[in-house]
């Protein structure tokens, strides 16, 4: 490089741009850069390729000497000005603003504003609406960091501190303003930005006026498949965008966003670009004019100058350009006025759509040791090379520390500095670096070098109300919170701090990505020593650490830490002293030392004490103990087995296998089992070291583990039958959980997750509740609906009333709990018999009912009952009671007979009995299930009575208990012994329990349940029955006692409670307002008695009633009724109901109070006034459909609203009210419905107000038609609709915008057809396919009117089957049709789909290879036809008239691409013969497919098989010719050889015709490939597509070539992109079969080897798998899934695969003990459908009579999974006999399953009745769904 003062030299003149300089070529050569070429030094041959960020900064044009030596400067933000156009590249994009990098290391910002037009449009609406938007989408999810964009700058802004920022704008109708639509030309690359989305493509918006830009969908694909940024474009995304096709001057363009073009394109002069319109981004070939000393000078596109600066230069060329040299460069910017342009030439801008290099991460903030100085400007800065090579640039102000202490001495060529990188410019691909000693020693440079807790200094810049803004480095600014200025809270911070003051803070948070810094000044926390606590997982139990407190209530105080990290301390952890109230002793912002105690991080919760010294001695011992408890954490809800360490009266302590012992647990007894008895039963068998397998973790309070095996729970848990928390409980909801504690008010009930309710004393029983503890215990299961929330107190009430909790089939009900009470003691008797020992519990399992013994009788007691002993009941006490004994008289030491009627293991009792009718021997009868018998009870035992069958004298068993809840009964209810009662059989077959399984019939069974009146308010207090002497009008004082939504109630004196209604309160009731919460309880009260209520049924008794003076009074506070006269309400009383509500007419407005929504019914009930209630129905709420989504949200308990009378219900109880007025539902009325059915192709069925039905089609469905137009609606959704019509009690509605919003005008894209005059001839229309029919196809245009489409306008295609056109035009699909003919008066309209009317793709792809109609080809047939002459003239005239329209009309050829099968002869058919078209077009193809036929003239791009020129040198024959074919090649020959020169010319010039064409053909895609030539061309084309490389492959295959098509395999490895993962799988597969079957095993284990490195492991060795058993190397194949079972163990598919191979291989046992293996291998909650998938399997290939015993084993366990019976009821009908597949569905239909599930099953059912069964059973399936219905029904009515 030349020296300093060559390149600087002193004085000269100003580099100014000309002024008022026009785009005349003439006037660019001006004398601006008119430069003398210095000879350039080699240094600058080096790279200067570098990566990284930068920011703005300041320079100066250089002067230039008067020797005229000009040099280049770079931009500076001085000579921007408003309107320069520049390419810049985003680099960093927040919510509100893109931050541009602009050229020479400015920066520059986008507000959200400047983006586009159709981007502003969508925020301001979105703010309008205040909702969130849909299509709007943030600028995150657009643009990323280094895009590049074309910017124009709207502003350049000064600051208060002297920083100017630069406004740029994206908006293409300002970067494009330069732009008009006559100089749009094909060819052009502009910005666009995606304005709408449309069904074919997008329309985006180029800034020019005037201009429809469209860009098509298929032209968009492979960008968006490229840039990943969801499925389809965004409005407001940026596109660089070629105009492919300009139309009508420029009004309408297509473009093409294809990166590929992109990228290729270069602005040419041809485009028309100008300086007044030419734009940054484009890429030019220019041509070098002159080589200054930093830069050149370029001239391009023919006339146009413009100028490259040092940073632009290409870094890989240097300095070595010489002028005429030829290259692309990009545009930078353009000066609006001088319009001086300036240009680059770096790589990473020559690429269209490309984007520059980025610098490494771990490069930014490096500190540079030795940076050599390449040049220096005076006003611009200094260039230097780093350690790297790479170049860097230094700004003057970062030079040295201070302006005055700058030295340019110091900065002359070769210098060494030390520097720091601090930014990166992206669109100078150069580092900006920084010599001051400050930033090179500074600890922090950007927001990434902070971490939480590290100590800064810093300075005071501002002091807002929310804190002090404090200054760390010059790019890093933090906030200190008004909270954290000092230890404690400053009222005049002003006063301690000043703006400049040096500060030394903490850091509390810092969130780089966000630039956010909060710090505190409190000195404890900045000196304290303690660690810091800065996330939840760092929180072990013990730490010690400061913390500051944010809130202090009575419950305790919330510290918080680093990162917001915030824990609680309770209210026994503030002080070993109790605390009353904390918030005095505490105060907001207080620096505190706390201890953790425990953290649960994934849920954030932290709990915390101030007392640091109360726990350290077992702290101590936790360490020295092996149970690590706190390091594994269980999800409530895990199953897992346990081992019992040790037993102990609350439970047992046990350890959990899964962690090998180190986790211990405990089970309390009361969780052993849901049945009370079991609990005991368990306890007492289990021994310390016996393993309980599957139970489940209840809680998991870090230290304490508490486990439950009852199976209620268990099962509610995995089915999601539970609430994790208060936010999710709803009233009515039913909850499986336990009872925690037993009050005299009532019973605490706790449900898994830890949520627990109350069931007050009046909702815990059916039954009259004298005492609490005879009802429930502690820990019994329970199933509880939930009544009501109180969300403020977090308060459930809960309801344990049977008949509220049950299913209503208490029949299933208690066989289930019988059922499941076996199941454990068979599960206890294993356990024992496990043992091993011979012990007395070893004799207790042997014992079972039912089993005779031979006794000795031991004793006879007083009472009569008798005690026996015998060899086979040693050490058990053996036990007869008198009734027992029946006639006999025993006496001591006689041997008897006896029968085991029960066992106690418990206490070691066996009961037996000597009655002859049980000991008898009887003939075994054949039981069935469900029938009914007699039967006498034997004995009773806790939840089981054994009743003995009249008929048989088999001993059963029967449930004494009907449901969880039924737990108490009376004296009267109990059974007795000798009492004979009905059951139903349940289970026939004698098993294991030695009894048969039966229930109590309910229909003889005595059912307690008192029904609440739907007239009953919610009074739900019990009021005493207390005598009074008041009457009507009589004036009382009382305290309010409670205050409920629509009531209050009044203590009027100690013991009589009156009742004052909502409506009763005030006498103008503001409409949404809730009265009864006007009063206070506690309140004093004067209030007025206008009549008494019932205090049993709490109906309203008249005054005259006997009972009147036990009544609870009503009372009233309204003003006008304690002074007036209370008469009118007096004669209401003594009224029926009836009359009452005859009172209020159709149409009158009444104020009423929101009672609840009633969830079943879907209606709002409400009360009117204290004995008149009322019913809105839900679409009767609200016009507003948010409202009647979710009413229960809406309407609050006790609000008032106004309604107005539409009649009474059935019953004549209630009113039937309205929200919304009465309903007109006249036509052009907009009103609310509920979609209740959705019929295919036809429309919606729609439940409108009033309950009146209506109808909408598809075509009123939207203003747009779409493919799917049903698809958004389901049956329940809630729409606005607009009447169209109400005739005949048929109401036809619209869901069109244009109708709901008439004035919104919103775009119509389908405008609505009513009738024929709507439709005109030309116009495009679009509808849906109706049907097929042989006359053509028929489309309907609206739901009254249907158009035809006649075949041949359909496709352009022939079709002889019509399947084809039922396969691609299904019924329902949307078209764009053209009118072709409307016919008025028979209402007929004739429509065309052919492309060339619609401008749309043919509905048949051209890939069918059918043949084309061709309307000319058909008439010259006709011709040819009529004028029958000899042979050689007709060929004559044949060949003659094809070459006439060959040349006259090219166009009008249509090509169809022949497929495998033809020959590539195109057909051609006549439209006159429409009967035997068909045979025609047979007899063609036959004549066409002989190959010693002669091919016929009308040969075009179609190939032939030889492929030869031969068979186009002999003309064609017509192919209607009759003649012979020997005729034919006669006259033909003699034809030849009487051409005349001009004939031969023609005859030259058609074969050069035919050449091309041939050429043309072989170009065909659709031709299949004939020489590795051929596949090699493909593959260069679709070089990812593996089946092209398979083809290839397989082509070399064929010919045995091995070595050939392992080399394409290999070729394709290292083509195909490694993205395309499925694509290079493809290829492996295809290598590792070549190998299997042309290789050896060594080959083949190499690829594999391979093939696992580069793929997904397992997807190669199940393929490998799947090669082995094909090729029946299933050795092989076993050894390979044996790898795989140990490699993929947690693998579902691994275990199915292996089961599926051993199947088919017939290896049944070696699939079971794999399934045993997969079971312990896998989850526990992939169990279920594992064996559900190898039992699938087992039907399929194995033993069916397993499968079942798999299914059958997995639903006893799993009942309720509903998926699992499907399958089981889809193999059974399949394999099953129709017996057993009625025994399932009669198990199902009688699970206790949600009525959806079970109305799904009765669907089945009866379908498969219907299907195989009578007329009866068809009937008897009827029957049971309507007895389910009206058990369901009657549980609901209230």
């Amino acid at each position: 490089m030349a020296s300093l003062e060559e390149n600087f030299p002193r004085g000269g003149i100003q580099k100014k741009p000309t002024e008022g300089k026009t785009p005349n070529p003439k006037l660019e050569q001006d004398n601006l850069f008119d430069v003398h070429h210095k000879e350039q030094s080699q240094k600058r041959k080096r790279s200067q390729s570098v990566q990284g960020k930068q920011k703005k900064f300041k320079a100066d044009n250089i002067a230039t000497a008067k020797d005229s030596i000009v040099n280049i400067e770079p931009l500076t933000i001085e000579a921007l000005c408003e309107g320069m156009l520049l390419l810049g590249c985003i680099k960093e994009v927040s919510d509100y603003e893109l931050v541009i990098s602009l050229p020479n290391g400015l920066s520059g910002f986008v507000p959200v504003t400047q983006i586009s037009d159709a981007y502003s449009k969508l925020l301001s609406k979105e703010v309008a609406q205040g909702e969130l938007l849909e299509d709007l989408n943030s600028l995150s999810d657009m643009y990323s960091p280094g895009m590049l964009v074309r910017c124009i700058v709207t502003s350049v802004e000064k600051s208060a501190d002297g920083r100017r920022s630069i406004k740029l704008s994206i908006d293409p109708k300002k970067v494009n303003k330069g732009l008009n639509a006559s100089a749009l030309a094909s060819g052009m690359l502009l910005s666009g930005f995606v304005s709408s989305v449309e069904d074919h493509g997008y329309l985006i918006d180029i800034g020019v006026s005037g201009t429809h830009a469209f860009l098509p969908r298929q032209k968009a694909q492979n960008y968006i498949k490229a840039v990943k940024r969801g499925p389809d474009l965004k409005i407001g995304q940026n596109l660089n965008c070629i105009i492919v096709e300009v139309k009508n001057k420029g009004r309408v363009v297509r473009l093409s966003v294809d990166r590929s073009e992109v990228a290729a394109s270069l602005a040419t002069e041809r485009q028309n670009w100008t300086l007044s319109n030419l734009l940054p981004g484009l890429v030019v070939k220019a041509r070098v004019q002159k080589v200054v000393p930093l830069g050149m000078k370029l001239s391009f596109l023919s006339s146009f100058t413009g100028i490259v600066d040092f940073m632009h230069m290409d870094p890989e060329k240097s300095m070595n350009y010489s002028p005429d040299q030829v290259m692309k460069a990009c545009i930078l910017s353009i000066h609006p006025t001088s319009k001086v342009v300036r240009l680059t030439l770096r790589q990473a801008f020559l690429h269209p759509g490309g984007s520059p290099n980025q610098l490494s991460n771990d490069r930014m903030g490096a500190v540079v040791e030795e940076s050599t100085v390449k040049a220096f400007y005076k006003r611009f800065g200094a260039v230097f090379e780093l350690d790297d090579g790479t170049l860097a640039f230094a700004r003057l102000k970062h030079l040295s520390k201070t302006r005055k202490s700058f030295k340019p001495g110091a900065f002359k060529t070769g210098c060494k500095h030390k520097c720091r990188i601090i930014e990166y410019s992206l669109m100078d691909e150069m580092c900006i670096v920084s010599l001051k000693y400050q930033i090179i020693e500074a600890r922090f440079l950007q927001y990434q070098d902070i971490h939480t807790g590290d100590v800064v200094q810093g300075k005071v810049f501002a002091l807002k109300p929310i804190g002090m803004q404090v200054k760390v480095t010059d790019g890093i600014k933090g906030l200190v919170p008004s909270m954290h200025l000092a230890d404690v809270i400053l009222k005049q911070p002003e006063k301690k701090y000043n703006i400049g003051d040096e500060v030394r803070c903490r850091v509390l948070e810092c969130n780089p990505a966000g630039r956010k810094l909060i710090l505190t000044l409190k000195k404890s926390l900045i000196q304290s020593k303690l660690p810091v606590l800065s996330n939840y997982e760092d929180a072990k139990a013990g730490l010690i650490t400061h913390g500051f407190v944010v809130c202090a209530r009575e419950f305790g105080c919330i510290v918080k830490f680093y990162n917001d990290v915030k824990g609680l301390v309770p209210k026994n952890e503030l002080s070993s002293e109790p605390i009353s109230s904390p918030d005095k002793v505490f105060h907001e912002g207080q620096v505190v030392k706390v201890m953790v105690l425990k953290c649960e991080p994934q849920q954030q919760r932290l709990l915390l004490s101030f007392r640091l010294s109360s726990k350290p001695a077992p702290e101590d011992k936790k360490e020295c103990t092996p149970k690590k408890k706190q390091e594994v954490k269980y999800q409530i809800g895990e199953m897992v087995d346990v081992k019992v360490l040790k037993k102990k009266d609350s439970g047992l302590e046990v350890s959990i296998l899964e962690d090998e012992g180190n986790v211990i647990a405990s089970v309390p007894t009361v969780h052993l089992s849901d049945f009370v008895a079991t609990c005991k039963l368990l306890w007492h068998c289990l021994q310390e070291g016996d393993v309980l397998p599957r139970v489940m973790c209840l809680s998991d309070k870090g230290d304490h583990i508490i486990l439950s095996r009852k199976s209620a729970v268990i099962s509610a848990v995995q089915e999601e039958q539970i609430v994790r928390s208060f936010s999710e409980i709803q009233p009515g909801m039913l909850l499986t959980g336990y009872v925690r504690n037993v009050m005299p008010f009532g019973v605490f009930v706790e449900f898994p997750f830890g949520v627990t309710g109350l069931a007050p004393k009046v909702s815990m029983s059916d039954k009259f509740v004298t005492d609490t503890k005879d009802h429930f215990v502690v820990g019994q299961t329970v199933i509880a609906k939930v009544m009501s929330i109180d969300e403020e107190k977090q308060r459930v009430l809960l309801n344990l009333k049977v008949s509220e909790c049950s299913s209503g089939d208490s029949a299933a009900e208690s066989f289930a709990l019988l059922n499941q009470y076996f199941k454990e003691m068979k599960e206890i008797r294993n356990l024992l018999r496990r043992r091993g020992e011979p012990s007395m519990a070893q004799g207790l399992c042997e014992l079972v009912p039912g089993k005779e013994l031979q006794l000795v009788v031991q004793d006879v007691k007083e009472d009569g009952s008798a005690l026996f002993s015998g060899s086979c009941v040693t050490g058990l006490t053996v036990t007869a009671t008198r009734y027992h004994l029946g006639d006999k008289n025993i006496v001591p030491g006689e041997k008897t007979k006896a029968l085991v009627l029960h066992v106690d293991a418990l206490t070691s009792k066996v009961y037996v009995s000597l009655r002859e009718e049980l000991l008898k021997q009887r003939a075994k009868q054949r039981l069935t299930e469900n029938s009914q018998h007699s039967a006498i009870v034997q004995h009773i035992a806790e939840d089981f009575a054994i009743v003995s069958l009249l008929e048989t004298g088999q001993l059963a068993a029967i449930p004494i208990a009907s449901h969880f809840n039924d737990t108490f009964r009376f004296d009267s209810e109990k059974l007795k012994v000798g009492q004979t009662i009905f059951a139903t059989l349940k289970v026939v077959k004698v098993n294991d329990h030695g009894v048969l399984l039966a229930v109590q019939d309910p229909a003889k069974k005595k059912v307690f349940v008192r029904v609440r009146n739907e007239s009953e308010t919610a009074l739900e207090e019990m009021l005493p029955a207390v005598k009074h002497s008041l009457s009507v009008g009589d004036t009382v004082t009382g305290t309010v006692k409670s205050v409920k939504p629509t009531h209050v109630t009044v203590a009027i004196d100690d013991k009589l409670t009156g009742s004052i209604h909502a409506s009763r309160i005030l006498d103008e009731v503001p409409i949404g307002s809730f009265p009864t919460y006007t009063l206070k309880a506690g309140q004093k009260v004067t209030a007025r008695v206008i009549g008494g209520r019932d205090v049993n049924t709490h109906r309203y008794l008249p005054i005259t009633h006997p009972h009147f003076t036990r009544s609870i009074p009503e009372l009233s506070i309204r003003p006008s009724e304690i002074e007036g006269k209370v008469t009118a309400m007096l004669n209401l009383k003594e009224d029926s109901a009836l009359k009452k509500l005859g009172l209020y007419n159709v149409g009158q407005t009444v104020t009423c109070f929101v009672k609840k929504y009633n969830i079943l019914k879907n209606w709002l009930e409400v009360e009117v006034a204290p004995d008149i209630r009322g019913r809105v129905p839900h679409l009767l709420l609200s016009l507003n459909t948010k409202v009647l989504k979710h009413p229960e949200k809406s309407f609050k308990n006790g609000q008032a609203v106004s309604a107005t009378v539409t009649g009474t219900d059935v019953t004549e109880t209630n009113l039937c009210l309205s929200l919304t007025g009465i309903q007109s539902l006249e036509q052009g009325t907009i009103t609310v419905g509920m979609v209740t059915k959705v019929t295919p192709h036809v429309g919606l069925t729609i439940a409108l107000p009033g309950g009146k039905t209506g109808k909408v089609s598809i075509f009123h469905l939207n203003d747009t038609y779409t493919e799917n137009p049903l698809g958004d609606f389901k049956v329940g959704k809630i729409v606005r609709c607009c009447i169209l019509s109400n005739e005949n009690g048929k109401i036809q509605l619209s869901l069109r915008q244009s109708r709901l919003n008439p004035k919104s005008n919103s775009k119509v894209e389908d405008v609505e057809i009513t009738c024929i005059k709507d439709v005109k001839k030309g116009q495009l229309v679009r509808g849906y396919v109706k049907s097929i029919s042989p006359s053509g196809v028929f489309f309907g245009l609206s739901t009254s009117l249907l158009g035809r489409i006649l075949f041949q306008n359909v496709s352009p295609y022939f079709v002889q089957k019509h399947s084809v056109y039922e396969t691609y035009l299904p019924e329902g699909k949307l078209l764009t049709a053209k009118v072709l003919g409307v016919n008025g008066k028979e209402q007929h309209i004739e429509l065309s789909l052919l492309p060339e009317d619609t401008g749309m793709p043919s509905v048949l792809p051209e890939s069918l290879g059918l043949p084309r109609y061709d309307a000319e080809e058909e008439k010259r047939e006709a011709d040819d036809r009529e004028k029958r002459e000899e042979l050689k003239l007709k060929a004559k005239r044949t060949r003659e008239n094809s070459e006439s329209e060959q040349e006259a009309k090219p166009k009008k050829r249509k090509v169809c691409p022949a497929d495998e099968n033809d020959s590539g002869i195109e057909i051609y058919y006549r439209e006159e013969d429409d009967d035997d078209q068909e045979e025609e077009a047979a007899k063609k193809k036959s004549k066409i497919r002989k190959p010693d036929e002669a091919p016929r003239l009308q040969v075009s791009m179609g190939f032939t098989w030889d492929e030869d020129m031969n068979a186009m040198d002999i003309p064609v024959l017509n192919q209607k010719e009759e003649s012979s074919e020997s005729e034919a090649e006669e006259d033909l020959q003699s034809k030849l050889k009487k051409q005349t020169k001009k004939e031969k010319d023609l005859e030259k010039q058609k074969k050069e015709k035919e050449l091309c064409k041939l050429e043309a053909a072989l170009m065909d895609p659709s031709r299949q490939p004939q020489s590795a030539d051929d596949f090699d061309r493909l593959v260069l084309s679709s070089p990812n597509s593996s089946i092209l490389w398979l083809q290839y492959m397989a082509f070399h295959l064929q010919a045995t070539e091995i070595e050939k098509a392992r080399a394409v395999a290999e070729r394709a490895l290292k083509t195909i992109c490694f993205r395309e993962e499925q694509e290079k799988l493809n290829v492996w597969v295809a290598l590792l079969n070549l190998e299997n079957m042309y290789g050896t095993e060594e080959t083949l284990m190499k690829v594999f080897e391979r093939a696992v490195q580069y793929n997904e492991p397992l997807k190669v060795f199940q393929h490998l798998c799947d090669i082995y058993a094909n090729s029946e190397k299933y050795k092989q194949a076993e050894e390979l899934y044996h790898t795989m079972l140990k490699r993929f163990r947690q693998e579902k598919s691994v275990w199915l695969k292996y089961a599926s191979f051993l199947l088919k291989q017939g290896q049944t046992e070696a699939t079971h003990r794999l399934l045993e293996r997969a079971l312990k291998a896998l989850p526990t909650k992939e169990h279920v459908d594992v064996i559900s998938r190898f039992a699938q399997l087992e039907f399929r290939f194995g033993d069916p009579e397993h499968a079942k015993a798999l299914f059958e084993s997995t639903l006893s366990s799993y009942p309720k999974r509903t998926d699992i019976w499907s399958i089981y009821m889809d193999i059974m009908i399949k394999h099953g006999s129709q017996k057993e597949v009625r025994d399932i569905f009669e198990r199902v239909i009688h699970l206790s399953l949600a009525p959806k599930k079970m109305k799904f099953f009765f669907k089945r059912y009866l379908d498969y009745e219907k299907k195989f069964g009578t007329a009866e059973s068809v009937l008897a399936v009827k029957r049971a769904a309507l007895e389910y219905v009206e058990t369901k029904s009657s549980l609901a009515d209230p």
